[in-house]
């Protein structure tokens, strides 16, 4: 992206007051302009805010849908593990993506000051829906790493029987030690009747690991949801991250070729 529409994006959006971390999110969108080359950035507008989003079609014109990607605390839509390989994988497994800058605080911000910023990601979230359901998408799946995992469980949880997301992928997903109603997962889990699918690895951070049960427990009171551990993995996924996308797109393509 050209220095000069950064600065100038830069300047419009620190008279906002806007919560998120505006510098760190022009320095992601110059870093990913300057590098990516799958997709194609998208700049979609926010309450007068712009975000990056990277848009990335499949070689099929009549594709299954389009999953919208969201990377965890502190990432971007481009990072290397995890959010990259799952964007510019699942294009050629007949879904599109749209992977989407989240909201960011400052280096170093503890997990519970992200929570005051779910609101902010819903509302990119909704953005990122309009546009595709402009563009008349079938179907479109939350995939949600870490944090964008928890962000996704709320923006479904929030929409009810009325969301216009048709499933919902989360890897890596926590239940944070929090009162804050933003991130009642083991509340949230039972009321979700999307198709629910919870992946995370056998090693991965200790709050995945150690609430899988809870989540499972959870999960019984919809028999929508699905929970998966992929065996011999750490949190990144960097032994077999293909294994890690299959997986993805393996189960959003039978939830989407069954009748429905």
């Amino acid at each position: 992206m050209n220095r000069l529409a950064v600065i100038f994006l830069l300047s419009s959006y620190l008279s906002t007051g806007y919560a998120s971390n505006i510098l760190r999110e022009m320095e992601y969108a110059e870093e990913i302009g300057s590098s990516y080359s799958t997709g194609k950035i998208v700049w979609l507008q926010a309450q007068k805010k712009q975000f990056l989003t990277l848009y990335t079609e499949t070689e099929e014109l009549d594709n299954l849908g389009t999953a919208i990607i969201l990377h965890p605390m502190d990432g971007h839509p481009d990072q290397k593990k995890v959010i990259n390989p799952l964007r510019t994988y699942l294009p050629a497994h007949n879904w599109a993506t749209l992977s989407i800058q989240l909201p960011v605080l400052g280096i170093g911000a503890k997990k519970e000051a992200y929570y005051a910023l779910f609101d902010d990601a819903k509302e990119r979230i909704q953005v990122s829906i309009d546009f595709l359901r402009l563009a008349e998408v079938k179907n479109i799946v939350l995939v949600g790493y870490g944090l964008g995992g928890v962000m996704a469980v709320y923006f479904v949880k929030e929409g009810g029987a009325i969301s216009e997301v048709d499933a919902i992928v989360t890897i890596s997903l926590s239940v944070p030690d929090s009162e804050r109603e933003e991130v009642q997962i083991v509340d949230f889990i039972g009321d979700i009747k999307q198709p629910f699918l919870d992946i995370f690895a056998e090693f991965d951070l200790p709050e995945v690991t150690d609430s899988a049960r809870k989540r499972r427990i959870a999960g019984k009171a919809s028999s929508a949801y699905r929970q998966f551990q992929i065996e011999g993995e750490g949190h990144l996924f960097q032994h077999d991250e293909g294994l890690l996308v299959k997986r993805v797109y393996s189960w959003i393509n039978r939830t989407f070729r069954k009748p429905r």
